[in-house]
């Protein structure tokens, strides 16, 4: 199941409105097949692996990180029907499908036809990896990333403006990373005129991997991005995973708004003094309120930088 959660990881950002999902199929212990959702969410990563399996599927188990589906739609058949046509003989999967079409209806089908089958198994990585399709299915908006590269004092710029660049190279490079594993990326209007940036993924091999711009503002603009007046306004947004750069206006909207599901905190070894800060007022009632609200779920360097990476927490992954 980790191999088939790591070849979910390998779709992310780009099989909207369909969660990214991956599947292994060994036979006599060894994988004979494996597959993931491909761009757009079709052909499903069961529909991929079997195709590669061929007749060597035949007596095998599946892996597979989400129950598979039972409806079959106009983009594809239902992957259980799939799975029973081509031979297998055991069906484990991770975390169920919340689409009530499927629901429990996939592996029901599965077990009516004689395959073994178990479920739960790592169960809330599966729910982790599919969090930005669980956000969309609960609140109707994509999961947010907000990213803040600052100093050790908290600015993201010297007082005239200057911040280029507050991180190194290596530091950069992992948010080209980060971009590449969402749909749309957004900075607010002060950023866009100020520095024009181009917002792509500059990472060899992952340059079409680049997000849809998106600016917050509340007067019209132009030019090739998707404008919104507000941080609810995401809600249109297209595909499941959201990355929110700057600048630090943008960042508050945000986090006051409370639609911050993971912080980026990249904090470089430098002192600025007298700088921008990287927040300003987030509508916190009292410092009470501040605490709780963040887990710290990954830290290491990136050069001379350290990466922080927090989670909202909230009640479920996809809340």
């Amino acid at each position: 199941m980790g191999a088939a959660l790591s070849l979910a990881a390998r779709g992310r950002g780009r099989t909207s409105p369909n969660p990214s999902v991956g599947c292994v199929i060994v036979r006599d212990g060894v994988v004979v097949a494996r597959g993931w959702t491909q761009p757009g969410g079709r052909p499903h990563a069961e529909a991929v692996a079997l195709a590669e399996a061929g007749d060597a599927a035949r007596g095998a188990t599946a892996y597979v990180t989400l129950e598979p589906c039972a409806h079959v739609s106009s983009r594809g058949p239902a992957c259980a029907d799939l799975l029973i046509a081509a031979g297998v003989a055991r069906v484990v999967s991770a975390a169920g499908d919340p689409d009530p079409r499927t629901d429990g209806k996939g592996l029901a089908r599965l077990a009516e036809a004689g395959l073994a089958t178990a479920s739960g198994v790592r169960a809330d990585d599966a729910c982790a990896a599919m969090a930005g399709f669980l956000t969309r299915l609960a609140h109707g908006r994509p999961r947010v990333t907000l990213k803040l590269a600052t100093s050790l004092d908290g600015c993201i710029a010297r007082a005239d403006g200057e911040s280029r660049w507050i991180t190194g190279a290596v530091a950069r490079a992992h948010v080209h990373l980060e971009r590449s594993r969402h749909e749309a990326i957004l900075v607010g209007r002060g950023t866009w005129e100020a520095d024009r940036p181009v917002l792509d993924v500059r990472l060899p091999g992952l340059e079409s991997r680049s997000p849809v711009r998106v600016v917050l503002s509340r007067g019209p603009g132009a030019g090739d991005a998707i404008w919104i007046d507000s941080p609810s306004a995401i809600a249109r947004l297209p595909g499941d995973h959201l990355f929110v750069e700057g600048g630090a206006g943008v960042a508050s909207a945000f986090l006051a708004a409370d639609l911050v599901d993971r912080l980026l905190l990249y904090r470089a070894p430098i002192l600025i003094g007298g700088g921008r800060p990287a927040l300003g007022d987030i509508g916190l009632g009292s410092l009470s309120e501040a605490h709780r609200r963040w887990t710290l779920t990954d830290a290491r360097m990136l050069g001379s930088d350290r990466l922080e990476v927090y989670e909202r927490r909230r009640c479920s992954p996809g809340s």
